[in-house]
């Protein structure tokens, strides 16, 4: 096998990675990150057609992957389990406890597929990462697995909410939009609230009740990006917003 088909055969492969991980993939994007032409790119889709795998084509869209198409495990370099190991220490510290359950049972899978001595190599690292005691580890939510899985299935939620600004409790229907994190009110959730007719922002700690609903909402056309903007024209950071609750939180 010479050069070229080395090369191309490892592009194969990283690009069955990526139609693995994303839902919808453009050729420009793809040629982008192989620094390729688009044309190489509508080769590289065929090849792996005819090798049989069920590549769906978008028309001015991109290619995804057949739904349940799965391809094997993925293994991982030694630097990428360690950026994986170096996390996870504050992941445990993480104030959300479904987040801490699921990020353990993935980190364990990881390991499985992993060298012998790789293993020895992280259990070594593993034990000489630590935490400073001054960041708590007080689990405040166990929520946050349930809503990020509702966001990307574009689910409305029901919820109980406590208002600390007003201290009443409310029933909601929300559609998530988007989470937002800071030092001083942990983990958030941005979403359109049904009562308001608004985009508002619920703190998880303040959540009594939560239950995924049957019902979807139409995905937002609003982005992360453009709702931060807005928020930035009257105050310098979100975190300043956040800290000062002078952003839009529940009413």
């Amino acid at each position: 096998m010479n050069y070229n088909d080395t090369t191309r055969l490892s592009r194969l492969t990283a690009i069955l990675t990526q139609l693995q991980t994303k839902r919808l993939i453009t050729s420009r994007s793809l040629a982008e990150k192989f620094g390729v032409s688009t044309r190489t790119i509508y080769g590289d889709i065929k090849a792996l057609e005819k090798a049989g795998v069920p590549v769906i084509t978008a028309d001015g869209k991109g290619y995804s992957l057949m739904e349940g198409y799965k391809i094997p495990p993925i293994m991982f370099s030694e630097s990428e389990a360690n950026a994986l190991i170096t996390v996870e220490q504050l992941v445990l510290k993480n104030t959300d406890s479904s987040l801490i359950k699921e990020y353990t049972e993935a980190i364990n899978k990881v390991k499985a597929v992993l060298l012998y001595s790789t293993k020895q190599k992280l259990e070594l690292l593993s034990k000489r990462i630590a935490i400073s005691p001054a960041i708590s580890d007080i689990n405040t939510s166990n929520s946050l697995a349930l809503i990020q899985n509702a966001l990307t299935d574009f689910k409305v939620l029901n919820l109980t909410y406590h208002s600390a600004h007003k201290n009443e409790k409310t029933e909601r229907k929300i559609e998530p939009f988007a989470l937002y994190y800071s030092l001083q009110e942990s983990w958030t959730l941005i979403a359109y609230c049904q009562l308001r007719k608004d985009y508002r922002m619920f703190r998880l700690d303040k959540i009594l009740k939560i239950k995924e609903s049957e019902l979807n909402f139409i995905p937002h056309k609003l982005t992360l990006q453009e709702y931060l903007t807005e928020k930035e024209k009257n105050f310098k950071t979100p975190d300043t917003l956040l800290s000062k609750q002078q952003i839009t939180f529940a009413t």
